[in-house]
């Protein structure tokens, strides 16, 4: 098998495996102050309508390689609700995927004044999203492939609840709640896309000098049981000029692939580092994280390059007496 058709194998292959990420892929863009990417229920949860835009890029200068932007905005309305909507467009090898959603988020508090955090808030999203499958370059490759670009679209809908006390959060968020039926892979599809998860952390130092906040995000693919478990910390700086902040996330999968090296069969598991910086400038995100795989087996030592660009409108007042980044 010569080197193009290796690439087209390996290309298909990760097409294939993306299945366990229907929808908005999760990686590291939710610790870039952008929780709202993965918990509905953080839609107009912080004091600012808060507007992102990501952009991921894996393996620069390789064809077809993974790729992936998001536009969100999300804000207050009223006292107790909130508003938001999410445009992505991704791209893995000969697989692509577009869509939008649109989400509404109720927060309840049960704070006995107004500067202690006690929030418990319920968020919906409602989305559509087309899954395409380019095989126009497979054309002699396999006699079962026709060559052509399939398509198909479908909605579903993802749930979710988050928790805020004081310096303490926690969130959990069913992701593609319902059965959706696609043919454009193969006739035995699952109509089940349904993931899980469920993160928490704490804030610990005050902004006078430092602060650092470890968390976790726990995921599980409910038709395959796949298990996934970033452990994060990340350190907070406050300055005249805004808030510098950077950290580093490990991100490893509870399953493993088995491969053969010299004869001897292996396995490996799904690891991989990221380290991030970040920069809150008046009313200016930036932020920019690098995720390096771990392991023998990888495609090259090229790894995941990402950026983050916001901006924070109609900002209130910090109304919390408490080191709630996420919230104040």
């Amino acid at each position: 098998m010569n080197f193009k058709k290796g690439y087209l194998v390996l290309l298909f292959f990760i097409s294939q495996i993306s299945f366990s990420q229907e929808g908005i892929a999760v990686y590291s863009d939710y610790l870039s102050d952008n929780l709202y990417l993965i918990h509905p229920s953080m839609a107009g949860a912080a004091n600012c309508t808060k507007v992102r835009l990501t952009g991921r890029q894996q393996w620069f200068g390789t064809d077809n390689a993974p790729a992936l932007q998001t536009a969100s905005l999300n804000g207050r309305i009223g006292d107790q609700s909130g508003a938001g909507i999410i445009l992505y467009n991704d791209e893995n090898g000969f697989h692509s995927q577009r869509g939008f959603q649109v989400t509404y988020a109720h927060h309840l508090m049960f704070s006995r004044s107004d500067v202690d955090l006690n929030q418990l808030s319920f968020g919906i999203s409602a989305g559509l999203v087309q899954s395409q499958l380019d095989q126009s370059e497979f054309v002699g490759f396999d006699p079962i492939i026709d060559g052509a670009i399939q398509k198909d679209s479908y909605f579903n809908v993802d749930i979710g609840a988050s928790y805020n006390y004081l310096e303490f959060y926690t969130h959990f968020t069913v992701k593609n709640v319902l059965a959706s039926k696609r043919d454009i892979y193969t006739d035995v599809e699952s109509n089940n896309l349904r993931r899980y998860l469920l993160s928490a952390g704490y804030v610990f130092g005050d902004s006078e000098t430092l602060q650092w906040e470890p968390s976790f995000l726990f995921q599980m693919t409910d038709e395959t049981k796949e298990k996934v478990i970033d452990l994060n910390v990340k350190l907070y700086k406050d300055f005249d000029f805004g808030k510098l902040w950077g950290g580093l996330s490990y991100r490893r999968s509870f399953d493993a692939t088995q491969y053969l090296s010299n004869g001897t069969v292996e396995t490996q598991s799904l690891q991989y580092i990221t380290p991030l910086v970040g920069l809150n400038y008046k009313n200016f995100v930036f932020a920019y994280t690098y995720s390096h795989i771990v392991g023998d087996v990888k495609f090259d030592q090229g790894g995941f390059h990402q950026i983050t660009l916001g901006i924070n409108l109609f900002c209130k007042r910090e109304k919390w007496d408490c080191n709630c980044p996420a919230i104040n």
